[in-house]
């Protein structure tokens, strides 16, 4: 899907099944992730939107093997994660931030232990006082003050404590951070200021990204390409400019629809496409194009089988079977 020289992380075909008990001695797969591809530049930042509940958190989590991934494969810099050796080295460079700073901090460890708990685990220092520098260290770089170092993570703000969180996923010096919606338990006012320090952490340290989120706004904002999910599948990858100008799966069509415009001429012109029916249960997905059930063109077409995901334009992918005809 891209060059491969500068491509760090790649996924292709990643699936995530989960036996969900439907009855008496019967199981049921819940397909999170079916059959999703994609690659991400050195650098880059690929943001992934979608309602809640269409797989996003779960497509992070797989990626950093917190899930064993049920089918697909997983290459970092070239090189498939597979092994446990394998695992255990790709999460020295990839790291993860979680959605809720409240109950991803343990209460009983003080910033500094939290901090340092990826030093102490892989051992990433010789001594107690480098150790204390080096916390310290990321301390500042996110903003806090040393005098924080031995408090506990309940007493400071949900913005203070996403800034630990993330003081924590820098400790190993990554390349790769999963950002999993970061900023949506945070206060819009704060909202802006942690989104900005991981622009300027990305400048910095030459981080690539995944971001995860529903808001748009937000997505726009960070992102370089921009992919969309709906019920476990990816409908739509492009350049974040492309996808916000030229949606062209209907579900992004949607997405777009729904974002508000600060011009009123804009606002006004801008016609709000509102979709019927309710997200089906993954545990349920429809027949061939999951979003048929609640697209205004599916045909006969659409229930026969799943639209190929495929390049439409130079980096645009779209996976529909009558995108000539409504676009």
């Amino acid at each position: 899907m891209l060059d491969n020289e500068n491509t760090l992380v790649e996924v292709r075909h990643l699936k995530q099944y989960f036996n969900i008990n439907v009855g008496m001695f019967k199981s049921k797969p819940l397909k999170a992730v079916d059959d999703v591809s994609f690659a991400i530049r050195r650098g880059e930042t690929l943001g992934l939107v979608g309602e809640s509940g269409c797989g996003k958190t779960t497509v992070g989590r797989t990626l950093l093997h917190l899930y064993k991934p049920t089918a697909g494969e997983i290459y970092y810099d070239g090189k498939p994660v597979r092994t446990r050796a394998e695992i255990n080295e790709f999460r020295k460079k990839a790291t993860m931030v979680f959605q809720d700073p409240y109950s991803s901090l343990n209460p009983r460890m003080t910033v500094s232990d939290i901090i340092g708990e990826p030093l102490d685990i892989h051992h990433m220092y010789q001594s107690a006082t480098e150790r204390r520098e080096r916390i310290l260290e990321l301390m500042d770089r996110v903003g806090l003050n040393s005098e924080h170092a031995s408090r506990y993570a309940h007493e400071f703000s949900g913005g203070q404590r996403q800034r630990i969180g993330i003081a924590r996923a820098l400790a190993l010096r990554p390349e790769f951070i999963v950002c999993d919606e970061p900023v949506s338990a945070l206060d819009v006012s704060i909202q802006a200021q942690v989104i900005n320090m991981f622009d300027e952490l990305q400048e910095q340290m030459g981080l690539t990204y995944l971001f995860i989120a529903h808001d748009i706004l937000v997505v726009r904002h960070i992102s370089d390409r921009i992919a969309v999910m709906y019920l476990g599948k990816m409908v739509e990858l492009a350049d974040a400019k492309e996808i916000y100008e030229h949606p062209l799966h209907p579900y992004t069509k949607s997405l777009m629809s729904a974002v508000p415009q600060p011009d009123p001429k804009v606002a006004r012109a801008n016609k709000r496409i509102v979709l019927s029916g309710d997200i089906p249960s993954p545990l349920n997905a429809p027949s061939g194009c999951p979003f048929r059930t609640r697209c205004p063109n599916a045909t006969e077409v659409c229930a026969g089988s799943m639209p190929e995901f495929k390049e439409v334009s130079a980096g645009h992918f779209v996976a529909c079977h009558r995108l000539a005809e409504i676009n």
